[in-house]
């Protein structure tokens, strides 16, 4: 009953904030219209296949044969959610001496894993947790032309990615010899297939890089021929298998070939696939164990109909937004973003483990992911009918419970306190910063909700509610009582605004306002599983602080930031107060007019310069709830480095993150917002001006809370 009843409610919903009865949206068409296209060699506007698991990443030749000319651009990785590797640690070095007491007022010692700047055991333990475990290249598959040949030499490039069949399609002449490519991904495989055409045909190459374990790279080191291995392990007419052995981390690469063909090392960790006619059609399997004797590869016709099938259903199935009615001439380029971002998440951001900031591209922050950014990369899912691929990755959360319970009990705290950086086990990388954050917390409650949203069951709640209470169960303890003036206050943290210290920070508005929805939101899923309301939680949400504001009516960066308007640290980083309304609904600890003044603040006065690629659709859906479509669109489209999409769809940062996956993310919970409204919203499109240019029709989308 209770499912029957939200779904007539959010039909309602839809129908208030949603677009009229209309003709269907061509969606073939518009996918079509903004595939991307190459005509030139550019380190910045590499291609991707991929599946959410594994990615593998083309330069315009349609496989990996110029990686270390696209190193600093958009790198040509092949990467997997399972792909991790550990340098030795000889010293044995442990998690527990990468720990630090502090006392935050709090009536007991909270322990935080932090990076040591002092040289000793201590320093080095950090550093290590910090660098190990790092995701992998897992190893370049390219075009063998010639150790002579530059890219240089390669004209008449014409490359497409089809996003519909999700293939690239790669064409270009080297010395007057035509050669053409066509590149995939299995839907369910971390397997590439690929078919080369030409009468020049020098065949296919395997070159298996050491890991580098450096922040921010493409993970290759190709001067460590001496601390890594690949050995032949099977072989026959059609097909090969590799074992890959470095340090303590081995895993396969399995070959299947179609027609005469053969493989041979060509020197350490450098192998050469030669075929005797003017085709090779080929498959490539990536695993972390050995393949059983009997398993055969699906071939290149089999591998293309499946990635279509499953793109063809991927565009079919989700929502759809068509810009191609609109007047205004920034609405293209709109368009544009919006379908390249559901096909780089698609690929890069819905596995089984939760994202890292550049995906499956290339390495950042050592490979490891960023739980208060799961948000901005996996948000939109739910809302664009793609909450499997969300429900994929939450199941992550479950197996790293023991260790979220863990950092709560050694801090003091019951429940689970959810770690920053880590990585597939759930252990917790040491930071001066990211170790005091504390926003990623309530993700787990939103993020379930949405799920629930999508899927009103009994089966939603049985999966999430423990998970959810536990989450609650910290965040309730976390706050402080402050008895004298009769509230909660939030203390002890580094706020999602950077710039400010745990030491001093009070109450930062993002926070308190998402503590404000979570508790809430936990107290709703209590009632759904049949339980009673926690009343410490509803004192909580009764209780908690309102926003501080300054004499001009301007909400604070903190209560303890009296000059946010005066000192640059304030108005630096992400301008978090914007989304205490818009990632989050209107609640009781905001007024309206004052948030308004604030947006008004920041478009005028904001260091943009130093801003992330969210913080533009945080600020476009901060204005459309305030009834400010203009400054919505405006945001989405400013013209600033950090909001920068290259010809691939990436989010481009700077030197260092050419790829910034949640700022895609963002984008597009931003455009649902802007659709299909929230709760109680009775304007169609509400984030688009109501002047008649911006005639954006839509499908499936979902209202967000």
């Amino acid at each position: 009953m209770k499912k029957v009843f939200y779904s007539l409610f959010a039909a309602l919903l839809l129908t208030a904030c949603g677009s009229e009865k209309q003709t269907p949206i061509d969606r073939e068409a518009l996918v079509a219209r903004n595939n991307p296209q190459v005509s030139e060699f550019d380190s910045l506007a590499s291609l991707s296949v991929g599946n959410g698991e594994f990615a593998f990443t083309v330069d315009a030749t349609g496989l990996q044969t110029f990686p270390t000319m696209y190193s600093k651009g958009v790198p040509l990785g092949t990467q997997s959610q399972w792909g991790w590797h550990s340098f030795a640690n000889p010293k044995n070095y442990k998690h527990e001496e990468t720990l630090k007491a502090f006392d935050f007022g709090r009536g007991h010692e909270e322990l935080y894993a932090c990076q040591f700047k002092e040289p000793g055991r201590q320093k080095e333990a950090s550093d290590w947790f910090r660098v190990n475990p790092h995701r992998l290249h897992l190893g370049t598959v390219g075009l063998e032309l010639g150790e002579e040949v530059k890219a240089s030499d390669i004209t008449d490039i014409r490359q497409t990615l089809n996003m519909w069949k999700g293939e690239i399609t790669s064409h270009f002449t080297l010395n007057g010899n035509a050669y053409d490519v066509q590149t995939v991904c299995h839907p369910n495989k971390d397997m590439i297939s690929a078919c080369v055409t030409s009468r020049a045909h020098g065949g296919v190459n395997l070159r298996f890089p050491y890991p580098t374990g450096g922040h921010a790279d493409d993970a290759c080191n190709w001067d460590a021929n001496d601390k890594h291995s690949t050995v032949i392990v099977r072989q026959d007419a059609q097909s090969a298998v590799l074992k890959r052995v470095l340090d303590e981390t081995t895993y396969y690469v399995t070959l299947r070939w179609e027609g005469k063909a053969a493989l041979a090392e060509k020197s350490k960790n450098y192998f050469v696939l030669t075929p005797e006619e003017d085709m090779l059609a080929f498959s490539c399997l990536f695993t972390d164990a050995e393949p059983a004797t009997d398993m055969a590869l699906p071939a290149f016709t089999e591998t293309s109909a499946a990635s279509a099938a499953y793109w063809t259903d991927f565009w079919k199935n989700g929502a759809a937004v068509d810009f191609s009615h609109c007047t205004d001439p920034r609405a293209k380029e709109l368009e544009r973003r919006v379908l390249l971002s559901q096909y780089l998440l698609a690929i890069q951001s819905a596995g089984s483990v939760p994202p890292q900031e550049t995906g499956l591209t290339y390495n950042s922050w050592f490979g490891k992911f960023h739980l208060e950014m799961i948000w901005w990369h996996q948000s939109w899912q739910a809302l664009w009918g793609h909450e499997n691929l969300l429900d994929r990755t939450l199941g992550w959360y479950e197996t790293v419970e023991p260790v979220a319970r863990e950092i709560a009990r050694r801090q003091g705290f019951p429940g689970v306190r959810w770690m920053k950086m880590t990585d597939p086990s759930g252990t917790e990388a040491p930071s001066n910063v990211g170790s005091f954050l504390i926003w990623q917390q309530p993700h787990f409650i939103y993020l379930a909700e949405l799920v629930y949203r999508a899927n009103p069951s009994d089966e939603v709640i049985k999966k999430y509610n423990r998970l959810v209470q536990e989450t609650a169960e910290f965040m309730y303890a976390f706050a402080t009582y402050d008895e004298f003036h009769g509230r909660f206050i939030l203390k002890g943290a580094i706020p999602a605004q950077e710039t400010l210290r745990a030491a001093t920070t009070i109450n930062s508005p993002f926070e308190l306002s998402y503590w404000h929805y979570a508790m809430q939101t936990a107290q709703q899923w209590r009632e759904r599983a049949g339980e009673k309301r926690n009343l410490e939680w509803d004192e909580l949400i009764d209780k908690l602080s309102p926003l501080a504001y300054n004499e001009d009516h301007l909400y604070l960066a903190s209560e303890d930031a009296v000059d946010t308007y005066k000192d640059i640290r304030f108005t630096s980083d992400h301008m978090a107060v914007l989304g205490s309304v818009g990632i989050l609904p209107m609640n009781k600890l905001i007024r309206d007019d004052y948030m308004k003044n604030t947006l008004h603040w920041v478009w005028d006065n904001w260091n943009w310069g130093k801003t992330w690629g969210w913080d533009y659709p945080m600020t476009a859906m901060n204005a459309t709830r305030l009834g400010e479509p203009e400054k919505a669109v405006g945001a989405l489209l400013m013209d600033k480095r950090t909001n920068t999409y290259l010809l691939n769809g990436h989010n481009y940062q700077d030197g260092r993150l050419r790829c910034y996956l949640p700022g895609n993310g963002g984008l597009l919970t931003a455009v649902a917002l802007m659709c299909a409204g929230w709760d109680g919203c009775q304007v169609k499109n509400p984030g688009f001006p109501q002047d008649g240019t911006w005639d954006v029709r839509w499908e499936g989308l979902k209202p967000m809370p």
